[in-house]
């Protein structure tokens, strides 16, 4: 049989940095074994599920490219499956009818605290032959001994059964509980190999025992260390664990994060850089590590700026009009976009700071820093900035090389050095002493806009000079 993987979240909340490692890893290990991979929607917790969730978790697969190959499937269209299985399970005698209401379970559970007992359910309806006419959940009968088995990643794990209560496979509602759900669900999707976060430990030996009841063949449980906080404590909204499209919201590109997310527990050597390709070729479940990941936003954040940096002009462009659009600027009809986004994209860590330190190719006018305005537009600078605009005004084709034609020949003929002519150019353009080089931001601002800030500095200063 053929590699089967799955991730089966819950739907309800978004899709966060864990559950999309778990995503990934699955979806990496079943290409990589030519498998497919799987989407299941858990949703039997009916009052907490939710269509917005639904729609997050998928939104966040798809943007980060974890492309499954079936589903996604739900299992809240599947109760009467999981119906039909509890019921050949009660036929066979391996489940009973448990006739105890919850307020007698929590009074009994209470009562063992307080003894300094495990608080567990007692078995009391185990033996019982009668069938009242009264609500009864489904029990299944755990059997004594222990239960063990060999994860991929942590080792052989074993388990006293003793230690582990009758548990309900159906609720005296009608509704499926989600061990019996998951086990049903992996049994009859032939899923092979189950990856999922270490908190689903203890509840393997139970799915383990509706396995062998049902007649199914185990698959290969592998637990993946939980996420830790740069705090080294579990993983809070603060160190990272927030929803993934509210990555995207930041400005981070998806294979930024699918490329961090993968090196989150998991290792190829000391390479740090991976493309989709080498992430499949390479993955493997002895290579995931397991201790904990910690998450480092730092780290995060230098991969991001990674990709932003190797990405073409013409691939950035279209991702940054949302961010535009939330400054104020409608910038889709604007041609400039490209070579702006050209001059700007060698030091921008995220979308949203690439596009913040773009505004001032989108404004009217520029406010001058006080500071460099005193420095740089003065009388000083006026005969060269004057000269200066009248020599671009001139030119043919507004472009760098032209541009860095014009300012060499000006430069030598004053016998001057280039920061003296790109500071008080970079001032007026900009309002700032820091923009990107200097020939490359006029020709990113295009002919019109960059002379009129060049005659806005040269009014400025005259204004400055009459009112002293």
């Amino acid at each position: 049989m053929s590699v089967r993987t799955r991730f089966a979240p819950s739907p309800t909340g978004f899709l966060h940095i864990g559950g999309a490692r778990t995503a990934l890893f699955n979806l990496l290990y079943a290409r990589r074994l030519k498998g497919s991979f799987i989407l299941r929607i858990e949703d039997t917790d009916v009052a907490r599920s939710t269509n917005e969730s639904i729609q997050a978790i998928l939104d966040g697969m798809e943007w980060l490219g974890l492309v499954w190959d079936e589903g996604p499937f739900f299992q809240s269209q599947r109760f009467d499956e999981y119906r039909k299985f509890a019921y050949e399970l009660l036929e066979k005698g391996l489940v009973y009818r448990c006739y105890c209401t919850p307020d007698e379970l929590e009074a009994r559970r209470e009562a063992a605290l307080k003894e300094g007992r495990p608080p567990m359910y007692d078995g009391r309806c185990r033996a019982r032959t009668d069938t009242p006419e009264k609500p009864f959940a489904l029990r299944f009968k755990v059997p004594p001994g222990s239960t063990s088995f060999k994860d991929e990643i942590k080792g052989y794990i074993s388990f006293d059964n003793s230690t582990i209560e009758d548990l309900i496979i159906l609720r005296s509602d009608g509704t499926p509980t989600y061990n019996f759900c998951v086990v049903v669900d992996d049994a009859t999707m032939d899923i092979t190999h189950v990856i999922r976060g270490d908190d689903h430990i203890n509840n393997t030996p139970k799915q383990m025992f509706l396995y062998k009841a049902l007649g199914h063949e185990l698959p290969i449980f592998a637990h993946l260390p939980m996420i830790l906080g740069s705090d080294k404590t579990r993983l809070s909204k603060r160190h990272g664990a927030t929803s993934v499209m509210a990555y995207k919201e930041m400005g981070y590109l998806p294979h930024a994060l699918v490329n961090y997310l993968a090196r989150l527990g998991w290792s190829a050597g000391d390479q740090e850089i991976f493309s989709m390709e080498e992430l499949i070729e390479k993955f493997s479940l002895e290579s995931v590590g397991k201790s904990s990941g910690v998450f480092n936003p730092e780290k995060l954040l230098w991969l991001n700026q990674h990709y932003i940096k190797n990405s073409t002009p013409e691939e950035l462009a279209p991702l940054l009009l949302p961010f535009w659009k939330d400054l104020g600027v409608d910038a889709s009809a604007d041609k400039r976009l490209v070579p702006i986004v050209k001059t700007l994209q060698e030091r921008a860590r995220t979308l949203k700071e690439l596009s913040e330190h773009s505004m001032f190719y989108f404004r009217e006018r520029v406010d001058y820093d006080p500071k460099a305005a005193e420095k740089f537009l003065n009388a000083d600078s006026s005969g060269l900035l004057q000269e200066l605009t009248e020599r671009l005004s001139a030119l043919p084709s507004f472009s760098v090389p032209e541009i860095e034609a014009v300012f060499n020949a000006l430069l030598e003929e004053k016998g001057l050095k280039l920061g003296k002519l790109a500071q008080p150019v970079r001032v007026a353009l900009t309002g700032t002493t820091v923009s990107p080089g200097i020939f490359e931001t006029l020709a990113a601002m295009g002919r019109e806009m960059a002379l009129k800030r060049l005659k806005d500095a040269l009014d400025f200063i005259g204004k400055r000079a009459a009112a002293q």
